[in-house]
């Protein structure tokens, strides 16, 4: 039994190296560098690559030798026993039966299971999300020696990363330097691991094993990547495209008495005793959470806890690689004798006082000093009373705070740990660039096109504080997001503006309801404006902590690039958190879902509803609700001539609904089905039963695939919604259940 049951595990093994739960072996492999003591060379050896990296293997039994199974020949030793030795042979096995398996799950403390390879188990007495840490050293894999780029690798701003190693913003870390990345750790929904999300942008040559092991220095690995990006396919990667790579880290239970938990790599002659000195801990601590020391390899991930809280305190393997600490004092100088004293006295006498005149002037000069900031701040403090009561010239506006001196006072005060993450326009050059926000350069809305230094932006002119859009933007890093360029504040006035990206075709409804326009939104760019806009919802929903919600997804906030491809935009509602009540309902008639319009209740499911509608406006051409105010009058509409009715008769009906452009084009209706189908489940009345994006953006992709396959036949309707003519028949996708 024993030789069958290593013969099927040989073969699973061989099906899939990663079914077994566990990071497969370092293989020998003819394309592997030499092994190396240093960080990066390292790195590049951990694991073994993936299939679509190195060439195809020989045959497993070129690599492995492996006992072949002889059920014959053992069924004949068993029968050869006497029944003595059969006797004593099952109480043996009766025995061994009895003794109590080891317990593996990670929140076991005497031998908890080591990192998989995708990552640290969910613990359920932990608390999502969390402060973690990761060390980084400095200067591998062509990473410049900066803190800006090392901090863009991990998704933290440049102030972030300096803080928690107690460096100044300017400084510029060694070669090797360790450091400690900030993280927020948490477990979304569906995972049954926890990580920290980092977005990248895929360069020349990158592959996720490649950047696994290389930039981010096993810190993740290329079998979590797959699944986190889904929809990703890993051999097709494209320069430009942005993939999520999730760092592995966890988070701390009450009783493991640590402050927060930093994921560590072990390196060339690491063991716990040593890696429990550079941080200031005891061995058993790593024990307790790592299992034995005999079960971890090298590069292999382990979690380290922190006694007390960073920055106050930095363990020693930071502290002792920091080049900007400051240098020990100069040791004192020897003692004078007697005989110098009183050689000296008088000189000693004279100096004394001339220091203590001295000193006395500085005293004098700080009460004066004291007493000039004391009288601007009772000065300022005059004006920010006035600006909040709506005098002070300023009779029109905001009471709140929110706006004015005060409100930006307030903005940049809350803000400053990001300021170098974004660049800070002067007003001057946002008036030039738009002719004094002349009605010429209006987009839509209050946004404006601006040509500032050669390059065009898109200016969003507000009266009220950004400060929390902005603290959610600089959160968010992704292709099918807008990406914010910069911002402005007017201290005259009180204004803020926002700078982002300009995106060339403007908004998705102008071009649905523009026909000469919506012409060149054939069905395929239409298919991959709603894949876009999943991708982007799933980013915000799955990969950002916390979560956040956008509470205004509809069709004018969906933007077309040159290549026409979508990007969400207009944060300026969007909320952090998950399963909020607010008694403040603001939207569009048309997007709303029914429980945040009737209890208040701010969910990701409200993006997901508001989501199917603009699959209804993508699939009909029409806006989600009439001149008439007629709220959601395009949902009542696909309900009843849509939604009812036999699920046979769903391409038909489909077909018969949809936009009078598409039915003059190549339209598969299978996949024209499938997206009602996923628009019907996303617009589910009780938001438990509508899917998650990540559900969305699988079936579509898969719709996607469909369209591909399609033979290229042309859709006719007739007048009792009958398709006319289908060379032939494609099983449609499945639907969302």
């Amino acid at each position: 039994a024993r030789v069958k049951s290593q013969n099927t595990g040989w073969k699973k093994m061989l099906r899939n190296p990663t079914s077994a739960g566990r990071r497969p072996q370092p293989h020998p492999h003819p394309t592997s560098p030499p092994l190396t003591t240093t960080a990066a060379g390292a790195a590049a050896q951990h694991h073994r690559p993936p299939a679509y990296v190195t060439p195809e293997l020989p045959p497993a039994s070129h690599h492995h030798h492996r006992p072949k199974p002889r059920p014959f020949a053992l069924r004949s030793a068993a029968q050869a026993m006497t029944p003595l030795t059969r006797r004593r042979l099952l109480t043996t096995l009766l025995c061994l039966c009895a003794l109590a398996a080891p317990a593996r799950s990670q929140n076991a403390s005497a031998t908890p299971a080591p990192a998989s390879v995708e990552g640290f188990n969910c613990s359920a007495n932990g608390t999502y999300p969390c402060q973690a840490y990761a060390l980084y050293r400095a200067g591998f894999a062509g990473v410049p020696l900066d803190l800006a780029a090392e901090g863009d690798l991990f998704g933290v701003s440049r102030f972030m990363l300096a803080h928690a190693n107690n460096l100044s913003t300017s400084a510029a870390p060694a070669a090797g330097q360790p450091l400690l990345v900030p993280l927020q750790c948490g477990c979304p929904s569906g995972s049954p691991n926890a990580y920290a999300p980092t977005q990248y942008q895929i360069s020349s040559g990158d592959t996720f094993w490649i950047v696994s092991v290389t930039k981010l220095q096993n810190l993740t690995q290329y079998q979590a990547v797959e699944r986190v990006n889904p929809t990703v396919v890993p051999t097709k990667l494209e320069v430009g495209d942005m993939v999520t790579f999730p760092i592995f880290c966890q988070c701390p239970t009450a009783a493991q008495n640590a402050t927060a938990l930093v994921t560590y790599v072990m390196q060339q002659g690491d063991t716990y005793a040593s890696i429990a000195a550079a941080f200031a801990v005891d061995a058993q601590s790593l024990v307790s959470l790592n299992g034995p020391e005999r079960g971890t390899q090298l590069f292999s991930e382990i979690l380290v806890p922190l006694r007390r809280k960073v920055p106050q305190w930095l363990p020693p393997i930071v502290t002792r690689n920091d080049v900007s600490a400051t240098p020990p004092s100069p040791p004192p100088t020897a003692t004078p004798g007697p005989s110098d004293v009183a050689d000296n006295r008088d000189g000693v006498v004279t100096g004394l006082a001339v220091g203590l005149g001295v000193v006395g002037g500085l005293w004098l000069l700080q009460l004066l000093l004291l007493g000039c900031l004391w009288r601007r701040l009772k000065s300022n403090g005059r004006r920010g009373d006035a600006v909040a009561s709506g005098d002070g010239g300023r009779s029109g506006k905001s009471a709140s705070g929110s706006g004015g001196v005060g409100g930006e006072r307030f903005l940049v005060s809350d803000i400053s740990e990001w300021l170098d993450k974004y660049r800070v326009f002067k007003v001057e050059e946002l008036q030039r660039g738009t002719d004094g926000f002349d009605d010429a350069h209006l987009i839509q809305g209050s946004v404006y096109k601006a040509n500032i230094g050669g390059e065009v932006f898109a200016v969003k002119k507000m009266k009220w504080d950004a400060c929390e859009e902005l603290k959610i933007l600089q959160k968010v890093n992704h292709s099918n997001l807008v990406k914010l360029e910069g911002f402005c504040i007017n201290t005259a006035t009180g204004d803020c503006f926002l700078v982002y990206e300009y995106v060339e075709n403007g908004s998705l409804d102008l071009c649905l309801l523009d026909r000469a326009r919506a012409r060149r939104l054939d069905w395929r760019t239409r298919l991959h404006i709603a894949l876009d806009l999943a991708h982007g919802l799933q980013y915000i929903h799955e990969h950002t902590w916390p979560r956040v919600v956008h509470k205004d997804v509809k069709s004018s906030n969906v933007l077309l690039d040159a290549r026409m491809r979508a990007k969400i935009a207009n944060f300026g509602l969007a909320k952090t958190g998950h399963n909020a009540v607010t008694t403040h309902i603001v939207g569009t008639q048309g997007y709303i879902a029914p429980e945040y319009l009737v209890d208040g209740l701010v969910t990701t499911k409200m993006d997901v509803f508001a989501y199917g509608v603009v699959l209804l406006e993508l699939v009909s051409g029409r806006e989600a609700a009439g001149d008439g105010g007629g709220g959601d009058l395009l949902l009542a509409d696909a309900e009843e001539k849509v939604f009812r009715g036999r699920e046979d008769r769903l391409e038909a009906r489909a077909a018969a609904w949809m936009d009078p452009v598409l039915a003059d084009q190549n339209c598969p209706p299978g996949s024209v089905a499938t997206v009602m189908g996923v628009a019907r489940a996303c617009l589910q009345r009780d938001p438990a039963k509508r899917p998650s994006m990540v559900d969305v953006a699988y079936t579509l992709s898969r719709a996607d695939e469909y369209f591909a396959d399609y033979s290229g036949e042309s859709v006719s309707v007739d007048g009792s919604g009958e398709i006319a003519a289908r060379t032939r028949s494609l099983s449609p996708c499945p639907p969302i259940v």
